[in-house]
């Protein structure tokens, strides 16, 4: 099927050099790699409809926020994760999007953590030496215990069948948390994901992303180049895990070309611009490879979205969440 682009219901047939990802990344660093964003919808930003959701884990109390379903109902729940500057107070999907407003009229309770820069959503070996970390990141272990029990004893929200979506570094942990806890999440939604983090110059261009975002280590995260659990994060690699769950999958990315609403106005607009650009670029290419990996296995429950125009920027998220809303509504509940 084709919408706005070229869209994809299941796994066409697709083929992608997986080096032109390490390529493109190499040359996308110089202009800042941790970018996520040039404009915001006008009348977005803090929720009052919302509250917060106080949780104790091994990182200490962690907020999310929490926008309850409009039906009342407690079995249809989504969670939205950040990018990779995600910040302290807010998520960036309340900030710059409308989605805390549209998904709750559709009867979606939508719940979004708080936090997490530069973690991948994902439990850290240790805490980074280069920063001053003190605990390491458990944001796994967040997610599928420490909330996910929270909001059924204090909620009375559903555990199971669940659905998350994620963009940029959210993208590849929403992909994750499906593949390795399938009774939590029969739904997940990556836009503009980084879904071959094994291919060439794609670890080497990580480590440079999140120190330039919070200054972490990335050998905290998941060890050295070497150590298998890069393989385990890997959405390219853990792909078959995702087909044998029967997860339904919402894999969308633009092409790198910037459209009328990426408005100019300043000469610090055009650097971001660039790297908006460069970075869905990368991410093209890394949605090309996974899509090849999951059409290489057969048949597979997925939608592959790619749109005419689209940099690394919110309002493209935000039209891709709309563009999934229906399909998400049929699967939840």
């Amino acid at each position: 099927m084709r919408t706005g682009g070229m869209r994809t219901d299941g796994c066409g047939r697709r083929w992608l050099r997986r080096s032109v990802a390490g390529l493109a990344f190499a040359l996308a660093l110089p202009l800042g790699v941790a970018t996520v964003g040039l404009t915001a919808p006008a009348s977005a930003g803090f929720n009052p409809a919302g509250h917060d959701f106080w949780v104790d884990s091994s990182m200490g109390p962690i907020k999310t926020r929490i926008f309850r379903a409009i039906d009342g109902n407690t079995r249809r729940v989504v969670y939205a994760l950040d990018g990779l500057r995600a910040r302290n107070d807010l998520s960036g999907w309340e900030i710059d999007t409308e989605i805390s407003r549209v998904l709750p009229q559709w009867n979606i309770n939508v719940v979004m953590p708080i936090g997490g820069q530069s973690s991948f959503y994902s439990d850290w070996i240790a805490p980074s030496n280069t920063n001053g970390q003190k605990t390491p990141y458990a944001w796994e272990t967040f997610l599928t215990e420490n909330l996910r029990w929270a909001m059924r004893d204090r909620l009375g929200f559903n555990p199971y069948g669940n659905g998350v979506f994620g963009l940029s570094m959210g993208g590849s942990a929403a992909l994750a948390l499906a593949a390795y806890h399938p009774d939590q999440f029969r739904y997940a939604g990556s836009y503009s994901g980084y879904l071959n983090i094994s291919a060439p110059g794609m670890r080497e261009g990580l480590r440079l992303a999140l120190l330039d975002a919070g200054g972490f280590n990335i050998d905290a995260m998941w060890g050295p180049p070497w150590d298998p659990k890069w393989l385990r994060n890997d959405p390219f690699m853990f792909a078959p895990l995702l087909r044998e769950n029967g997860t339904r999958l919402w894999i969308s990315t633009g092409n790198g070309v910037n459209g009328p609403r990426d408005v100019i106005n300043a000469p610090i607009d055009v650097y971001h611009l660039g790297n908006a650009m460069a970075l869905e670029t990368i991410a093209l290419a890394n949605t090309r490879a996974f899509q090849a990996r999951m059409e290489a296995m057969g048949p597979c429950n997925a939608v592959f979205d790619y749109t005419e125009v689209g940099v690394h920027s919110w309002h493209y998220w935000q039209d891709q969440v709309f563009k999934m809303l229906p399909d998400l509504s049929a699967h939840l509940g």
